[in-house]
């Protein structure tokens, strides 16, 4: 039997909607404006495949890091909601980029009408509309996002995930045999086993010392009495000492290409490449997590190469801080990392890297006459999506400027993804330490890739 304060409930409601029934007898309901009449609705074919083709497909299809294609109205249809919640919140497609600060030629962002075209086509019912209608599906090369690659190199063999336990970096040299040297337009890190890869590094360690000239000097910024607490004291074993050892002569490498989930595969603009020495080798560095399951993978790189030798060379630098210790409990613990140019360069990227306690991070650009400006700035840091950020026009900064990189961390019980609020985090490599390293790639503006070269 009904409670009486449900029966009176359920009295009030039935009042309710008769006094509403009369006051609107005779009327026609109003209309959701957010619902167009059915016959001007947006549809699949007509109005929602073009977004999706043109912001999402890349990812979104079959073996790519889509979890779900979005090639077909088949495919989409039962997705139709859930992509309207993610469009409406900003979600996805994936973009953490305050928008106050720069301009990015990769933004992913989608514009206000097209997440108004989505949300109208969910909410008149998802018609698919005119077959006649869809744009021709975007054709990619088998298995790669940069079109066929001229060379393919891989793992010399296959790694062998356990099951659990932690896993040390894993480092495979692969030589390239290349008999000159090679200028690479576009480049892509396909993994063999997403489910256990997290990342890979890619460098090339040259046949000889590069003479490239240094244009740069970074020193990590350490607040007054926090030096010595943030070093750990280690006595090493003869492994790890051989370790070291090796660790030296990769540390000589220059960075080719990333890969995560959220980076892009780079091809780099006309008159810009990276160049990789005759007779250099790749040494492909491999973060391996395990998560109760076996796994194997044979990791491999594809290299598209310049048809010629480019203008200039592009780089990828760096700006660290490896000395810090982060407090247990602390909310926005701030460790800060700059670089002096002692050359004219072109900033053409910038990739935040941290850990599971990164909270934001923002590289600030000083000019000579002591103007500052923030080049970019990610409120929300994310690590379970890597993104490079590709300014739209690149910036100069002339000699004597600096480049400065301040992050945030968060050590708190308020971060969800912190796996341990009540330790002092310090600088590793496994995902429960930390990081702070601002990526960039830049161009020296001084001479050309002829007369550089001519000097190695």
């Amino acid at each position: 039997m009904k409670s009486a304060s449900v029966r009176g409930m359920t009295l009030a409601v039935a009042a309710w909607l008769a006094s509403t029934a009369v006051v609107v007898t005779g009327q026609a309901p109003a209309r959701d404006p957010r619902v167009p009449p059915m016959e001007n609705a947006p549809t699949f074919t007509r109005d929602v495949a073009p977004i999706l083709y043109k912001n999402c497909v890349s990812c979104h299809r079959p073996g790519e890091i889509g979890p779900m294609s979005f090639l077909s109205y088949k495919d989409v249809r039962p997705w139709a909601k859930s992509i309207r919640e993610k469009v409406v919140a900003g979600v996805m497609p994936p973009w953490f980029a305050d928008p106050h600060y720069g301009k990015f030629r990769n933004d992913r962002r989608l514009s206000q009408k097209e997440i108004d075209t989505i949300v109208q086509w969910v909410n008149a019912g998802a018609r698919q509309g005119n077959p006649a209608d869809l744009p021709q599906v975007p054709s990619f090369a088998e298995g790669w996002q940069i079109g066929t690659p001229d060379v393919v190199l891989e793992l010399p063999v296959e790694y062998q995930v356990p099951t659990e336990g932690t896993i040390e970096y894993q480092y495979f040299e692969v030589p390239t045999n290349f008999k000159e040297d090679k200028w690479i337009q576009a480049a892509e890190v396909r993994v063999g086993d997403r489910e256990h890869v997290h990342h890979s590094i890619v460098s090339v360690i040259e046949p000889e010392k590069s003479t490239r000239p240094t244009v740069m000097e970074v020193k990590a910024i350490i607040p007054e009495g926090e030096a010595a607490a943030s070093r750990q004291p280690r006595t090493l074993t003869e492994e790890q000492r051989a370790q070291f050892a090796q660790a030296a002569r990769r540390a000589g490498a220059n960075m080719l290409l990333n890969y995560a989930v959220g980076e892009d595969a780079p091809r780099y603009p006309q008159g810009m490449a990276k160049r990789i020495p005759a007779g250099s080798t790749l040494v492909f560095q491999m973060h391996y997590t395990t998560n109760g399951a076996p796994g194997g993978d044979r990791t491999k790189i594809g290299l598209i190469f310049a048809k010629e030798p480019p203008a200039r060379e592009i780089r990828t630098g760096m700006i660290p801080n490896a000395q810090f210790a982060i407090p247990p409990g602390a909310p926005a613990y701030q460790i800060e990392a700059e670089a002096t140019f002692t050359d004219n360069v072109k900033i053409h990227t910038m990739h935040p890297h941290m850990h599971l306690r990164g909270k934001d991070m923002t590289f600030t650009a000083t000019y000579p006459d002591g103007r500052s400006e923030i080049l970019l700035r990610v409120p929300r840091f994310d690590f379970g999506w890597q993104s490079d950020y590709w300014l739209a026009e690149p910036i100069s900064l002339p000699k004597g400027s600096k480049l400065h990189v301040t992050a945030h961390f968060d050590n708190s019980t308020g971060n969800p993804n912190n796996p341990d609020p009540k330790a002092t985090v310090r600088w590793g490599d496994q995902t429960w330490e930390e990081m702070m390293i601002g990526f960039f790639t830049y161009t020296v503006e001084s001479g050309s890739t002829t007369s550089i070269a001519a000097r190695q």
